[in-house]
């Protein structure tokens, strides 16, 4: 088998949906990157949410180009802050109704970060931001979106995913929708087809 030219170094499904609606050919290699205790150690720096988010991506891309150092590798990864606080997927259905109540009727702010790694060597990054007004949520508004969403809300860091349900939450959004799926698609498109993968290589 060929070495795969391009890999997304991530199991989230919806950076994988992002990546197949756009064409490319690519293959799905989870970095193993222990996110959890990375993020304690930056938070206990005072890391900002941005360079959180850009940290993790970085580690996890030259993570899985070390192993694969032909490959062009995708890194991304997403924070989210609100009134000074950073928050985590939420682990449990419990976990997201009590996240999504300290979002409710407030402006949050979304960073996504992009690393393209080579041979273990960061090669190319973008930062994107994207503010999200969440509308006030009664009880019974999330007994029935959790209840519709089920366990996929614990994918997200917002415990929603905007493209689905996740849409009746807000009342205004702005920015890039692709940053707030988690993956800054247009300038990662650029940057690949500047070093030939793009439609023609994945057709």
């Amino acid at each position: 088998m060929p070495a795969p030219a391009l890999i997304l170094a991530s199991a989230s499904p919806s950076r994988r949906q992002l990546l197949t609606s756009a064409g490319l050919a690519f293959e799905v290699e989870p970095s193993g990157v222990d996110e959890d205790e990375v993020k304690r150690s930056l938070l206990g720096e005072r890391a900002q949410p941005q360079d959180v988010a850009e940290t993790l991506a970085e580690l996890k891309a030259k993570r899985v180009s070390a192993r694969y150092p032909a490959a062009m590798v995708i890194g991304a990864d997403s924070t989210l802050a609100c009134n000074g606080r950073q928050f985590d997927k939420p682990s449990t259905l419990a976990a997201a109704r009590q996240q999504l109540l300290a979002l409710a009727g407030q402006t949050h702010e979304l960073s996504s970060s992009v690393v393209v790694a080579r041979a273990g060597v960061r090669l190319w990054h973008c930062n994107e931001r994207a503010r999200l007004t969440m509308r006030p949520l009664t009880n019974s508004f999330l007994d029935a979106y959790l209840a519709r969403a089920g366990e996929q809300v614990t994918a997200s860091v917002g415990a929603y995913q905007l493209e689905g349900l996740g849409a009746h939450l807000f009342s205004r959004v702005d920015g890039d929708y692709f940053t707030i799926l988690g993956l800054p698609l247009l300038p990662l498109l650029s940057f690949l087809a500047s070093h030939g993968i793009g439609l023609e290589k994945s057709a």
